[in-house]
């Protein structure tokens, strides 16, 4: 199989060397690299055009844009940047995030879980953080058949399927649900631990909590399961203010009449498949 990476990265200096190291340490290479210098005021676009130079399967690609930290549809627009220099010859594609470390065979066992079955749209392992010591430890949500969006790999019929990523709050819970909707399925590895160098959130304020219940809103969740979503992440972060924030973007994107980035064939999926989720942990 071959595949393709595309990484956006925005002021990542610190730990963009270190993601790219990781890359090339793979013990199977990918065939083509993106690295989106998405608007960086530090030396991102210094590093990246280091490693193109050297690696010609490496491309860097300067892109300017907004300076507002937007988690989700920033980095996904910056991702569809990179996929513009790109052809659709792979077998699977990656968004990778710039702040990641992989094991060497992360992209092997990538590989080897595509070509089990043409059935599997998505795959990635399990990000490990640093805690308050200094140890790293697992960090992933409750759904352990959910793909953290820092290390994602589609197959490329799914991503078609899909209709690639969507630039919004919340993409990285649309792609899974659309490869459900469309017969894929999602499998997680948990021996492929990823060393995520930034704790997820730690760049999150009110306004990207409001951007999030506006992606449940635009995802057609409904109201009720927006509660229950906001409730589990509040209960997992340990902030009530979640709950608040989320359903504020929520009533912000109905009150202006958003539109929808699923269709409502779609959203009648999405909501059947989040009801039997909640009633099997509730039953």
């Amino acid at each position: 199989m071959n595949y393709y990476i595309i990484i956006p990265a925005h002021n990542e200096e610190v730990f963009l060397r270190d993601a790219l190291e990781s890359v090339l340490a793979q013990t199977k290479l990918p065939d083509k690299v993106v690295v989106v210098n998405d608007h960086s005021t530090d030396a991102t676009g210094n590093i990246i055009d280091e490693f193109a130079i050297r690696y010609p399967f490496i491309k860097a690609l300067h892109s300017r844009s907004s300076d507002e930290h937007l988690p989700g549809s920033k980095v996904v627009a910056a991702f569809n940047k990179g996929l513009e220099l790109l052809d659709d010859e792979f077998d699977f594609i990656v968004k990778l995030d710039a702040d990641v470390v992989l094991p060497t065979g992360y992209f092997s066992k990538i590989e080897a879980i595509f070509s089990s079955s043409p059935t599997i749209g998505i795959a990635g392992g399990f990000a490990y953080e640093k805690n308050e010591d200094g140890i790293w430890e697992l960090n992933h949500p409750m759904d352990t058949d959910h793909v953290r969006g820092a290390f994602k790999a589609y197959s490329n019929a799914c991503f078609k399927a899909m209709g690639g990523l969507k630039v919004a709050m919340g993409w990285d819970t649309t792609d899974e649900l659309l490869a459900q909707y469309h017969g894929f399925e999602i499998v997680t590895d948990d021996s492929l631990t990823v060393k995520h160098q930034r704790p997820i959130g730690a760049a999150y304020n009110s306004k990207a909590r409001r951007s999030q219940g506006k992606a449940m809103y635009l995802m057609r969740y409904g109201w009720l399961i927006s509660l229950i979503a906001s409730l589990k992440m509040a209960w997992k972060n340990k902030k009530i203010r979640i709950v608040k924030d989320n359903l504020l973007g929520y009533w912000e994107a109905k009150q202006e009449g958003t539109p929808f980035i699923v269709s409502e064939k779609e959203g009648r999926y999405i909501r059947k498949l989040r009801w039997n989720r909640i009633l099997k942990k509730l039953f």
